[in-house]
């Protein structure tokens, strides 16, 4: 697996919805990135003007709000995952 570094953090996207809320199923091209996500892994963190670390908001395992065509796309062992800064989260779903 990846670690991050800094104040970044790697996340799995949800999936995409198959079909219509009317029941027609979608074309792959026709899906929208799901802005659902699930925190993989956390950077190293970062450190403010006067060197103190800066914690993480979000932990491994969260589900988390992120903006449709935020971050960096990677495929690492077949699977894809986002790179997004956390300032780029919107969110923690609970």
């Amino acid at each position: 697996m990846i670690k991050p570094l800094g104040q970044r953090v790697l996340i799995k996207r949800a999936e995409a919805e198959q079909k219509t809320a009317g029941g027609l199923f979608l074309p792959d091209n026709a899906k929208e990135k799901p802005q659902e996500a699930i925190v993989v892994a956390v950077g190293t963190g970062g450190r403010d003007e006067n060197g103190k670390l800066i914690d993480f908001t979000v932990k491994e395992n969260d589900r988390v709000l992120i903006s449709k065509y935020g971050g960096t796309e990677v495929k690492i062992d077949g699977q894809d995952y986002v790179i997004v800064s956390e300032q780029d989260i919107l969110g923690i779903i609970d």
